[in-house]
């Protein structure tokens, strides 16, 4: 506990979801948080959690920000609005993030522009208008969610959102170096399917569900609380040497070769 105690956290799409988990827990570490939302109906699940936060840790500031964190002008406006109300953004999480379910061929070039608008030009826009303070103060840290899509192509359905993760994690290692030299962590957190309301429909199907859970190693999802507590240990000072890093929180998914079928379950079986 305490990990983060007075430290000044700005989480990009954090009403809701993995968002919402890695606010609450950035929380409960002590650090003052700015919550950043987009659309009219985030707004109100950002104004819950921050009245929730506020009655729970009275000593700590939270606050709620507007912002479509693909516009510079937006940005800007965002980080001048934090850095007035909490101070400089010391640990910045770029959670925000989308994933329309589309086939190649269906794919729009406003689908396509949107959907690395918000998971790759918010994390260049947003650290690098935050990364002004931090190297003028010698410390940052930088956390950037992206997924398993970032090493895998996880399904054909969507190829505009796995390449954008891609990107993303590409972004991460370049910044790392780039801003190592500062004493700035540039690291990524990557999940696999999470059971968060982006998931709910493609979830609903207990056959789609089931094959989720069995493509894991952990035979189970992973969950928001998780991928929370993640990000704590990337923003603490135990990371302090972790830069450039992608950390996997996915079960072991990625380290695990597609198979037509275990041909040693049987074996195994009866050594259980």
């Amino acid at each position: 506990m305490n990990r983060l105690a007075n430290k000044v956290a700005l989480v990009t799409g954090g009403s809701r979801g993995i968002g919402a988990a890695i606010v609450e827990r950035l929380a409960e570490e002590g650090a003052h948080v700015a919550i950043n939302y987009n659309s009219p109906s985030s707004r109100e699940k950002s104004e819950t959690l921050k009245n929730k936060l506020q009655e729970k840790y009275n000593d700590q500031k939270f606050m709620i920000v507007q912002a479509n964190v693909g516009n510079k002008q937006e940005v800007d406006g965002m980080i001048d609005e934090v850095e007035k109300t909490l101070g400089n953004v010391e640990v910045l999480v770029n959670n925000a993030g989308i994933a329309p379910f589309e086939p190649f061929l269906k794919v729009t070039e406003e689908v396509w522009d949107q959907t690395y608008q918000t998971n790759v030009k918010s994390i260049f826009l947003t650290t690098q208008r935050v990364a002004k303070n931090m190297i003028k103060n010698r410390y940052g840290k930088v956390i950037n969610i992206t997924s398993t899509a970032s090493l895998l192509v996880t399904s054909p359905v969507i190829p505009h959102y796995i390449s954008s993760k891609a990107a993303a994690h590409q972004l991460t290692k370049a910044l790392a170096i780039e801003l190592g030299q500062y004493n700035i962590n540039v690291n990524a957190v990557g999940p696999s399917t999470v059971a968060t309301d982006m998931c709910t429909d493609y979830l609903s199907d207990p056959a789609i569900l089931e094959k989720e859970i069995q493509a894991n190693p952990m035979k189970r999802l992973g969950t928001e609380k998780q991928i929370g507590d993640a990000v704590v240990f990337l923003a603490s000072e135990e990371a302090m040497q972790v830069n450039g890093h992608l950390l996997m929180v996915d079960g072991g998914l990625t380290v695990k070769a597609a198979q037509p079928e275990d041909h040693m379950q049987e074996e195994r079986s009866e050594l259980v």
